[in-house]
């Protein structure tokens, strides 16, 4: 049996195993921990065929997994490919083909509603052909330069020979699976974070010595980028997850942050020991919808009543949260989710049973380019 066929068997059986009760990237560790025979380049081109499957959805779903399998290679795959070329040589030829072209040739049609069961969930803007179409590849790795730092982050990429974009004046795209933390060492000089992820700090704009509350504050990623904003805020940070708040501190500590109150708050009940504050970031628990071409099994395994459960959370955590907002204060309300329902609906409950006034709230595409979508909205006491 020759290598592509093995490569073929064992993403078969991953599938066949796999039931989308945890992140596929967890299962796939266990799994090729199971079986240390496989190379880093074994494993690499099997989670390269599991991955393409679930990018397409539902759609052709009736189809066998193994050829299912080679459908998505074809549409993802943007170059000569030799797993392909083995099992389907004239698809191979074409391989360089724009999506729509390749799929003329299959005599194929892109069904947004197969690929995406939850269209009719969707925000105001998105357009379904364009954002399905999209789980065909990864979103880019961007990362956010911490001020002062660009300038030396782009000498170290350029000397590894890493190709880069810059993006506005702190953000830097690099391709998908760039070990960063070998390249770049010196975890102070930058953050992570996706390019629309980044785009949420614009509605933050904090004053000095201003008090701010990022209250669901997961590791933190919006609370740096807020402080880098402005460094002489008064920021508390929580989160309901102790251990998750762990994580907060060590990220803080290696972006310098010193001066915080970190508080483990379970934000369904009403929140008592607080002072008002100026400013609050609601980063919601959500759906994470808009970041599936990342995780692209929740596109095959998520369940739609899922979608009214993260909304009533979410109305729940609004409601205990905007008493804790000072007069003329800001909330500024972030999904990476791309239903209504998390969305247009949680502005609606902001402005109708919190009282605030609503001044900005809107998707950020990015599936447009290579990014995450989400969502946010800017709301006034």
């Amino acid at each position: 049996m020759t290598r592509w066929e093995n490569y073929m068997n064992a993403a078969a059986g991953i599938i066949d195993e796999y039931d989308g009760s945890l992140p596929l990237h967890h299962f796939l560790k266990s799994f090729f921990k199971a079986r240390p025979h496989m190379g880093s380049r074994d494993r690499r081109r099997i989670q390269q065929l599991v991955y393409q499957f679930y990018r397409l959805g539902k759609w052709q779903e009736q189809m066998p997994v193994q050829e299912r399998m080679l459908l998505g290679a074809f549409l993802c795959e943007q170059s000569s490919d030799a797993l392909l070329n083995f099992f389907k040589p004239e698809w191979n030829e074409r391989i360089t083909d724009t999506v729509s072209d390749k799929l003329n040739f299959l005599e194929l049609s892109w069904d947004a509603a197969e690929v995406f069961p939850f269209l009719s969930h969707l925000s105001e803007g998105i357009t379904p052909g364009a954002f399905t179409l999209s789980y065909l590849q990864q979103p880019k790795l961007f990362i956010r330069a911490r001020p002062g730092k660009k300038a030396a982050i782009l000498r170290l990429l350029e000397t590894a020979g890493v190709e880069y974009e810059t993006i506005g004046e702190h953000t830097i795209a690099l391709p998908n699976g760039i070990k960063t933390e070998q390249i770049l060492p010196d975890k102070n000089t930058y953050e992570i974070q996706d390019l629309s992820s980044q785009e949420t700090g614009q509605r933050f704009q904090p004053k000095t010595k201003e008090r701010w509350w990022d209250c669901c504050a997961a590791s933190g990623g919006k609370s740096i980028l807020l402080h880098d904003t402005q460094p002489s805020i008064q920021l508390t940070v929580s989160d309901v997850r102790s251990s998750i708040l762990e994580n907060l501190r060590k990220r803080f500590a290696d972006a310098g942050i010193k001066n915080y109150d970190a508080r483990v708050l379970d934000l369904t009940k009403p929140v008592t020991g607080l002072r008002p504050f100026n400013g609050i970031i609601l980063d919601a628990p959500c759906s994470g919808s808009g970041t599936w071409g990342r995780s692209p099994e929740n596109l095959y395994y998520f369940s739609e009543k899922k979608i009214a459960e993260y909304a009533a959370l979410q109305k729940q955590i609004a409601k205990h949260v905007t008493p804790l907002l000072e007069p003329g204060g800001r909330l500024v309300y972030i999904t990476c989710s791309v239903f209504k329902e998390e969305n247009e609906d949680a502005v609606a409950f902001l402005r109708n049973e919190c009282g605030l006034e609503i001044e900005e709230s809107g998707v950020i595409k990015g599936y447009d380019r290579e990014a995450d979508t989400m969502f946010v909205a800017v709301g006034r006491k």
